[in-house]
C-alpha cells in the first residue's frame, strides 16, 4: 500500500476515534478543513510538518499516522 493511502487511512481512523470532524481537527491543527478532506481522500501528500501538526491535535505519535495497519514494524 502506498504511503500516501496509509496516512489517509490512519488520519480518518485517528480522527474517528478522537471523536472529530473534519473542521474540528483543522482548527486544532492550524489547517484548513478542505485540507484535510483533500489528506483523507489521498489527493494532496502532507509534510512532515503537517503531519506533526495534524498528530499534535489528535494526541498521537506522529509515526502512528505513517504505519501500516497490517505491519506495526514498517
Amino acid at each position: 500500500m502506498a504511503l500516501r493511502q496509509i496516512l489517509a487511512d490512519n488520519l480518518r481512523r485517528a480522527r474517528l476515534d478522537a471523536g472529530l470532524s473534519q473542521e474540528e481537527l483543522a482548527d486544532a491543527a492550524g489547517i484548513d478543513r478542505t485540507y484535510v478532506s483533500a489528506l483523507e481522500r489521498c489527493r494532496y501528500a502532507a509534510s512532515v510538518d503537517v503531519i506533526e501538526r495534524l498528530a499534535d491535535a489528535l494526541d498521537v505519535e506522529p509515526a502512528s499516522l505513517l504505519t501500516s495497519p497490517d505491519d506495526g514494524s514498517k
